[in-house]
């Protein structure tokens, strides 16, 4: 039965319960899949929001109260009509609803008697509709603490009272709060110690063991004595859905941690974290799209970790069919730089998609020597392929070369970032593996266009060089990185009359665009950076004589 809304409205005004909850229900019904409203009824849609919220303060049967929270759920979502509901009493009125009131702010305002789980979902849905929408209920929502209120039943995350979907929108709304506001962002992060919390509802949704202090598995996935690890079986919808609304979360209130200095407390929180990560890292979920979007949040947090604290990452002991290397467990630095090559095959949107994993891998292999050598054996291997241009082939140095010279200056940054790091930081090395084209970017914004600096930090190894590389190393041209064929000597049989006229002729060229501004003519500083030419310097490069080299006549430049 369709029921008009001034007669929906008519039947609330009434205040008969039985009556308000038939006409409630049919127009739920009615609306459940409306995500569009017409402006002719907004007044009413206004009034019956602030008749269902008068209701909501009485004491109704639960029925009654799911009836009314689904209504403001409806309407929640036309951004038009939020005026009822963004106000201070009303988001208390739902919070209340949801378990997680806190009165005027002081502590233990929740209402005595707890609601049914159908309602308490349901009003956490119109309170993470109202957050989305509203920036006065983001206020109101600051001002009333409910995140203090969340954080209170985070804590309760191994009870078996809480179902699944209370737990999510409990996660929605605190990911909500913490996006939108900067200062519930740092009251979790530091009054309410969220990323411990948050740790723990993490270890608890993914029903973990740990064998040592920072070696995580998964409850009944190990093998026998001296069987291999067995691989846990992938994370079930529920679960994973739980689990990514916690990265996102820990994600927001942990942005700054890897630019400040934590203590020993925290380092320790940092690492049990981590070691979590790493388990996210190696674990699937249910179909290869959820698992990539897993593994991308987990990639994301993991770059938000304290450098040092990175370390977990190689813990874990080495276990028949773990990739070892120098001794250490290199299973998690490999799945990052396969999840990082899925993402640069890919090639859509990169900055958004590719530079998480890639700065991560950065800075693992800056801190630890043994990811960066396992990472610059599986990237940067013995040169052999010297014919080619370094940007040109489908290994991963080939494609990371090629990212080099792409128009996103961050992408083109990181990556060449990432090949440097893996070389040490040695101009001459970054130049071998890349040519010196490729190279003179990251070398101009460094000042290192004059040669390399002691990077200082990195230790003394050898640097392998193939018996192919060091053959070809007198025919390769630095610039372009490859051996090429000797071209001929283009002023071979002219005079030097002509030899003058076609220098002057170039430098012309050059005068007239540099002052129609289309180059700019530029310098190698004392400091090794570029710089422009001062216009008296560019003057008399104009019109310095043209000299000859003394070693023309052997042919040489």
């Amino acid at each position: 039965m369709k029921m008009d809304l001034n007669a929906i409205i008519e039947k609330m005004e009434t205040g008969d319960q039985d009556a308000a909850l038939i006409a409630l229900q049919t127009y739920n019904k009615e609306k459940s899949q409306c995500f569009t409203f017409t402006s002719e009824e907004q007044e009413d849609r206004e009034r019956l929001g602030e008749l269902v919220l008068g209701f909501l303060k009485r004491d109704l049967q639960p029925s009654c109260q799911l009836a009314c929270l689904e209504t403001i759920r409806i309407l929640s979502r036309d951004k038009s009509s939020l005026a009822p509901f963004a106000s201070r009493d009303a988001m208390q009125t739902l919070s209340r609803h949801a378990g997680i009131a806190r009165g005027d702010g002081g502590e233990g305002g929740a209402a005595p008697e707890m609601p049914d789980l159908d309602v308490i979902v349901e009003a956490l849905k119109c309170l993470c509709n109202m957050v989305f929408n509203s920036e006065a209920a983001q206020q109101a929502a600051a001002e009333l603490e409910l995140m203090a209120g969340v954080a209170e039943r985070l804590k309760q995350c191994r009870d078996p009272q809480w179902n699944h979907e209370v737990r999510f929108f409990d996660l929605r709304l605190a990911f909500l709060l913490t996006a939108l506001r900067v200062d519930v962002r740092s009251k979790l992060a530091r009054e309410l110690r969220g990323v411990g919390l948050l740790a723990e509802a993490l270890d608890a949704t993914l029903g973990l063991c740990w064998p040592d202090t920072h070696e995580v598995a998964r409850a009944g996935a190990d093998g026998a004595d001296g069987a291999p690890e067995l691989p846990p079986p992938p994370l079930g919808r529920e679960e994973t859905e739980r689990a990514m609304e916690i990265l996102k979360i820990l994600f927001n209130i942990t942005f700054d941690s890897n630019r400040r200095k934590v203590d020993e407390e925290e380092a320790a929180t940092y690492r049990h974290l981590g070691a979590i990560l790493r388990h996210c890292l190696m674990s699937s979920a249910e179909g290869e799209e959820r698992t990539e979007e897993f593994h991308s949040h987990t990639v994301n947090l993991l770059g938000n970790l304290p450098l040092p604290c990175l370390d977990v990452l190689l813990m874990p002991k080495v276990q028949q069919g773990s990739i070892e290397y120098m001794g250490v467990n290199m299973d998690a630095v490999n799945m990052l730089l396969e999840f990082m090559e899925k993402r640069l095959d890919r090639g859509n949107k990169l900055k958004e998609t590719l530079l998480p994993s890639l700065n991560l891998l950065t800075e693992s292999a800056r801190i630890h020597r043994e990811t960066r050598k396992f990472l610059r054996m599986k990237v940067l291997p013995p040169l052999r392929d010297v014919k080619n241009r370094p940007e040109v082939g489908n290994a991963l140095r080939n494609k990371l070369v090629r990212l080099m010279t792409h128009i996103d200056t961050d992408v083109k940054n990181c990556a060449a970032e990432f090949l440097f790091v893996l070389c040490k930081e040695s101009v001459s090395r970054f130049i071998k593996y890349t040519g010196y084209g490729n190279a003179a970017g990251l070398l101009a914004a460094r000042g290192l266009m004059r040669g390399g600096k002691d990077p200082g930090h990195y230790s003394e190894d050898e640097d392998s060089e193939t018996e192919e590389y060091r053959q070809a190393r007198p025919h390769i041209n630095p610039v372009t990185g490859r051996v090429e064929d000797e071209q001929p000597n283009p002023m071979e049989g002219m005079t030097e009359e002509q030899k003058e006229y076609e220098a002057m002729k170039l430098v012309n060229m050059f005068d007239k665009l540099s002052r129609e501004h289309v180059i700019q003519p530029m310098k190698i500083g004392p400091d090794g950076k570029m710089t422009s030419l001062e216009p008296h310097e560019l003057q008399c490069l104009t019109q310095q004589p043209f000299q000859q080299n003394s070693d023309d006549e052997e042919g040489e430049d």
